[in-house]
């Protein structure tokens, strides 16, 4: 019997369009945007200014705190601009903007194709070369891994969880990694075990990729990997490739409320940081480039594009066929957790796992109607919470009881408003309840 996790869930049809798209790599752009702040935590602090000559690798902007990461320059050339720049929500953000001169790349970075399976580094030393490669939780996340690899006091890493999952509707991009790529995110593993000192690593993979599960389970089964590494195939289920539901599916262990999988012995990471590990620790080479899945029902030719970060998204848009007359929404991710783009000249980002182009018939919400006490919606809550209760309260501006109500623990992925037959904005309120929630928490942390 195929593991899952036991609480909530649901099952929208997946629509893996581009999922037999070989990866293409994308053109340099004449120039690209690069944020500063693409990850979780403190924005980078550039080091560059306008005038400055960069290669590929180079660093342009510094860490500026613990939960913070790098970031590089994606293309060779002449910074024009350090300033504010619209990103996918218009909202003016911090950027280096560089005109492109050629590809020429920093000399410590190996661009060959050449497999290096063996890492003799101590952990620490692994550890300090993903920090500097700027590596970020690729998934979507963008938490920044040198903080996940740093184990707190008291606390033990007992495994490592691959998230292969992928159970977000439409997106393929770590799929065509683990297809294409399936030795390097194997000795990516290795590399991320060695640094945890864990013994034990279980990549997650839902049965509607067979393929998956099978390429690399020849692989693991003809070459010299760690015997610890286990492929583990999953049910199809959504949010699946959620941290805490991934952990209760392979380990059988729930992560307590306001606790983080570390505090049951786990760390995740996604396939594609894993594989952003591999070229980090191996090869030196930092995050200038991702995998983008470029998708939707009208779109000439939904692709998997190895794109540079800065890149605007209306560039991969217009490669993959253009923008379809009757395209309703762009949106950056996947259908359930993705956000709809305002602006789609903005740049790639290492968050940037999806660009879907939804008709406008599936992009316009039904008409809103009064609750009928059905509980799907609670039903549905992978977190046991109860979204339309958690939505009132927000609506009303109870933020005290909110904390008690368990908001912080919501994970956004959209199942509440997935299932409601009211067509209510439940995710919509239950994001504000959860915003002010943590304000106050971090409040009384502060005093």
């Amino acid at each position: 019997m195929l593991k899952t996790f036991r609480l909530g869930g649901v099952h929208p049809h997946d629509y893996k369009l581009s999922r037999d798209a070989a990866i293409r790599i994308f053109d340099i752009p004449a120039s690209v945007t690069i944020p500063l702040g693409q990850h979780i935590g403190a924005p980078a602090t550039a080091t560059v200014q306008k005038g400055d000559k960069v290669r590929v690798g180079d660093v342009i902007g510094t860490a500026s705190g613990f939960v913070s990461a790098n970031i590089h320059a994606s293309v060779s050339g002449t910074v024009t601009a350090v300033d504010s720049v619209p990103d996918g929500a218009n909202l003016r953000k911090p950027a280096v903007t560089i005109a492109v001169e050629g590809d020429e790349w920093n000399p410590e970075i190996d661009r060959t194709d050449t497999l290096v399976k063996e890492c003799t580094l101590e952990p620490k030393e692994i550890v300090a070369r993903i920090a500097a490669a700027g590596v970020v939780g690729l998934g979507g996340a963008t938490f920044p891994t040198q903080v996940k690899l740093s184990v707190p006091q008291g606390k033990v890493a007992e495994m490592l969880i691959i998230n292969g999952v992928e159970c977000e509707p439409y997106l393929t991009a770590d799929y065509r990694l683990m297809m294409e790529r399936g030795e390097e995110v194997l000795v990516g593993c290795e590399i991320l075990m060695r640094a945890l000192g864990v013994e034990q690593c279980y990549i997650g993979i839902e049965n509607n990729k067979p393929e998956a599960i099978k390429h690399l389970n020849d692989i693991l089964s003809t070459g010299s990997y760690h015997k610890g590494i286990h492929v583990v195939p999953l049910k199809m289920r959504y949010p699946q490739g959620g941290e805490k539901q991934l952990i209760a599916a392979i380990a059988g262990r729930e992560v307590p409320s306001g606790a983080l999988p570390i505090d049951v012995g786990a760390v995740v990471q996604n396939v594609g940081t894993t594989y952003a590990v591999y070229q980090a620790v191996q090869k030196r080479r930092p995050i200038v480039d991702r995998v983008v899945t470029v998708t939707g029902k009208k779109l000439a030719e939904p692709s998997n594009l190895l794109v540079r970060i800065g890149t605007p998204v209306s560039a991969l848009i217009e490669a993959c066929g253009g923008l379809p007359e009757d395209t309703g929404k762009v949106i950056n991710g996947g259908p359930m957790m993705g956000r709809a783009m305002a602006n789609i000249d903005a740049p790639v980002t290492k968050g940037t796992s999806g660009v879907l182009l939804m008709p406008a018939n599936e992009s316009v919400r039904g008409r809103e109607r009064a609750c009928i006490s059905c509980a799907k919606c609670v039903e549905a809550c992978p977190m046991g919470l109860e979204p339309f209760l958690i939505s009132k309260l927000a609506r009303q501006g109870l933020y005290d009881r909110l904390e008690r109500e368990r908001t912080a623990d919501c994970i956004e992925c959209g199942c509440c408003a997935f299932t409601c037959p009211s067509y209510l904005p439940l995710l919509d309120y239950v994001r504000i309840g959860k915003a002010e929630t943590l304000k106050i928490i971090r409040a009384r942390q502060a005093k």
